[in-house]
């Protein structure tokens, strides 16, 4: 089973290495990384050519916005699974891939996804929060749950039966995906019960960017799927990313199901 990993660029000389190692370093070895650079121009190029092989496919041209990118590299790749590793990101260990694949053959799913924690920009040692996604059932979007998207790999028959990201939806294309896949669709997943990825804080998806336009995203994300959220749903998302900051214990799980009845395993 081959596997694409995409990672849409622009302007990020520091840490685009970092994300180079963590695919080249994976001990499963068909992968193939698709890189998309949006036309950078402060020495991110002159650092990715050097590590462009045989199982690199780059192109550096003007996009529209990561989504777009994401689009392009779909695309371009040739993998059964594609996963998304942004150039801030990093595996969490060289057997991430290997996992992925076992499980998404074991269980003979079209999807999977585990763990992210978010790291410091200067020490991804250094866990600033913690997102454990938990086992799937689909009304938890209802709840305001969502996968991590940057753990979440599908297989590419899962884009051509049910489309790309929607570019209309500048910041929340990743979570109309998902719900478009995982609820609407209902393609297959399992959960992963370990981290999968590092993200560095401070990147397009931290709480501090959680504005009133994208709870309106996550609404439309909705309709324009001719689907019917809770009242509460959209509260309920920006809501539940602070129990991501806080240590898991008794009382954090109680608190937890009281307020979503989820199941939390600590």
């Amino acid at each position: 089973m081959k596997v694409s990993i995409i990672t849409a660029v622009l302007n990020n000389r520091d840490y685009i290495e970092d994300c180079l190692k963590t695919i080249l370093n994976q001990t499963y070895p068909n992968i193939e990384h698709t890189i998309i650079d949006g036309g950078s121009t402060d020495g991110t190029l002159s650092i990715i050519e050097k590590f462009i092989d045989k199982k690199s496919r780059f192109i550096s041209e003007t996009d529209s916005g990561i989504y777009d990118a994401m689009n392009k590299g779909v695309m371009l790749s040739s993998g059964d699974v594609i996963g998304i590793l942004n150039a801030d990101d990093i595996y969490a260990d060289e057997d991430v891939i290997k996992n992925v694949v076992q499980t998404i053959i074991k269980n003979k799913v079209d999807s999977c996804y585990g763990d992210l924690v978010y790291v410091a920009r200067d020490n991804t040692n250094k866990v600033i929060r913690y997102w454990q996604a938990e086992n799937f059932y689909k009304e938890k979007f209802k709840k305001g749950w969502m996968p991590p998207h940057p753990t979440f790999f599908v297989k590419r028959s899962a884009y051509e039966k049910h489309g790309m990201f929607n570019t209309d939806f500048p910041l929340a294309a990743d979570y109309e995906l998902m719900l478009r896949f995982l609820y609407k669709h209902e393609i297959s997943t399992t959960y992963i019960p370990k981290v999968l990825v590092k993200m560095r804080t401070g990147g397009t998806s931290n709480p501090g960017l959680y504005t009133f336009k994208a709870i309106l995203e996550n609404y439309r994300a909705w309709k324009v799927n001719d689907l019917s959220p809770n009242p509460t749903t959209f509260f309920l998302k920006p809501f539940l990313k602070i129990f991501q900051f806080m240590p898991c214990n008794k009382k954090l799980n109680l608190l937890r199901r009281s307020v979503t009845k989820f199941k939390v395993d600590c």
